[in-house]
């Protein structure tokens, strides 16, 4: 086991988020549940957290392309969308739960991928 130089954020989806799911237009409704949206949620591996605080404003920081990823994986409509993506409704949206340990079992290397997250002004 190997201790990592990171800590991770859990961010779980809350209630106004399955709302906004519900009224997307095509097959989600009535198949989807809060509790099977924060069973499975993003985690993120962020600075190795010295304190709450300072690892949830780290988290806050980076708001508006965590909110686009979580809206963007589930409706690549941008105008469906809410109009104003501010840290107010994030924290409505969803929990930011912080865990300061991180530990790896496994032996073989992490491997990274690069994300890319969307450019809400670029021209198509």
């Amino acid at each position: 086991m190997f201790e990592v130089n990171r800590s991770i954020a859990l961010i779980r989806p809350r209630a106004p988020f399955l709302a906004w799911l519900q009224q997307l237009p095509g097959d989600l409704d009535g198949q989807l549940e809060l509790e099977s949206l924060t069973r499975d949620c993003n985690a993120l591996l962020i600075p190795a957290a010295d304190d709450y605080e300072s690892a949830h404003d780290f988290v806050l920081q980076h708001y508006r392309m965590l909110f686009q990823a979580e809206l963007a994986d589930w409706c690549d409509d941008e105008t469906l969308w809410p109009a104003q993506l501010t840290p107010a409704l994030f924290l409505e949206w969803f929990d930011v739960e912080i865990h300061s340990v991180l530990t790896d079992m496994v032996e073989t290397p992490l491997e990274r991928e690069p994300f890319v997250p969307l450019d809400l002004n670029a021209e198509d």
